[in-house]
């Protein structure tokens, strides 16, 4: 079954995703942060710890902007095990589901396979939202 999981992995990679796919991706901020940092590494890869600070510290500068005070030490940690948990069982397994990226359970990465009609709108969304 594994095999299968792969060889079905392997031909999306090579697919170009459509533009409701692109969307439908790109349209929440968890899954485009994530994205974000994936797509600056030059390897692709980041480990769920990487990638679940980086989508904290984006919140958190991104909610700042509207909000005055601070998390607690404890309200800042459950805020990082919700994100964690939210990437490692929604966001993660929807972008890998399409073939934009791969997870290594064992070792807790992600893998980022380059796929341009992405990462044109990425850019422009990151370029507007940051």
């Amino acid at each position: 079954m594994r095999e299968a999981e792969r060889r079905s992995t392997a031909l999306t990679v090579g697919s170009t995703p459509s533009l409701d796919c692109v969307f439908d991706l790109l349209s929440d901020r968890r899954r485009r942060y994530a994205l974000y940092y994936l797509h600056e590494r030059d390897d692709g890869v980041a480990t769920i710890d990487e990638l679940t600070n980086y989508v904290a510290a984006l919140e958190a500068r991104v909610d700042s902007d509207s909000e005055t005070g601070t998390e607690s030490e404890g309200a800042e940690a459950d805020r990082k095990q919700r994100i964690r948990t939210e990437l490692q069982h929604v966001h993660l397994p929807k972008l890998e589901e399409v073939g934009v990226l791969e997870q290594d359970q064992r070792s807790e990465t992600a893998r980022y396979w380059t796929q341009p009609s992405i990462e044109e709108w990425l850019e422009h969304a990151r370029h507007k939202e940051l």
